[in-house]
């Protein structure tokens, strides 16, 4: 049976699995479902139609599916999905998704979003990523998994992020960042390889020497990037964070690739 303190308010209809436990002055509502071995510590707000994975932990001050913050917004039915084993800090806010954006913001497994971290209406969030204090997504972003967004940065509306890559604390992200790519400042430029990230994950010295090469070759200054794009695809196809990139940069997006400042980059 659910644990749940004498002051929290659990709406009818909310759905428990039977080792939840929902600490002191937590709202959860009558849409909610919580899967096995949720913890939600004080004074924690769940609402709209969310559902959370099994083994999340939630923290204090936490809002979690409420509307969200986009005036096209009129009450549609909308949700959110959080993943199992994922760590939700403190002032932490997630926004389900609208009409306009597939109806269903989600975020993966093993994720860790630290203090103040804000996820908007119909984000895309894969599993193992970790926002630090303060990031932010707008509307709509796309962030693959293993990502790792630094503190207080601020990523634009419709802006992807590739796997792997590192996004570093106080910049401002307005253009895709390629998987494996590391960006910092404002507004954010690509500043090379997350290349301390790829070893911690257990990527192959070749593997790490080739994404150095097809990266420098991607972006020098010879030609237009859809002829690297191609060219790179022919010289280091098979590699694979190199096809990762190269699959990345070819896919539909309304945002610009972030690209390094200098000739050469990283």
């Amino acid at each position: 049976m659910p644990q749940i303190h004498p002051t929290a308010i659990v709406a009818p209809g909310a759905v428990l699995a039977g080792d939840v436990a929902i600490g002191p002055y937590c709202v959860v509502g009558e849409h909610v479902v919580l899967g096995a071995g949720v913890t939600l510590a004080a004074h924690v707000v769940i609402d709209g139609r969310t559902t959370i994975g099994e083994g999340v932990r939630v923290f204090p001050f936490a809002a979690i599916g409420l509307a969200p913050q986009d005036l096209k917004y009129h009450g549609e039915p909308s949700s959110l999905t959080v993943g199992r084993h994922t760590t939700i800090r403190e002032y932490v806010t997630i926004n389900p998704g609208t009409e306009g954006g597939g109806m269903v913001t989600r975020i993966g497994d093993h994720c860790l979003l630290m203090v103040g971290a804000h996820v908007a209406h119909d984000c895309q969030v894969g599993d193992h990523v970790i926002m630090a204090n303060n990031a932010t997504l707008a509307g709509h972003v796309v962030v693959e998994e293993f990502a790792r967004l630094g503190g207080l940065c601020a990523v634009h509306q419709f802006v992807r992020i590739g796997r792997h890559a590192m996004i570093g604390g106080m910049s401002g992200v307005e253009r895709d960042v390629i998987p494996y790519g590391q960006v910092m400042g404002n507004r954010a430029r690509l500043t090379g390889l997350n290349i301390i990230g790829m070893q911690r994950s257990g990527y192959s010295r070749d593997d790490i020497h080739g994404l150095r090469a097809a990266y420098q070759f991607l972006f020098s200054a010879d030609g237009t990037l859809n002829d690297r794009v191609n060219e790179a695809a022919e010289r280091f196809g098979g590699i694979g964070p190199v096809d990762d990139i190269i699959a990345f940069i070819r896919a539909d997006s309304s945002r610009a690739i972030c690209q390094p400042k200098g000739p050469h980059g990283g």
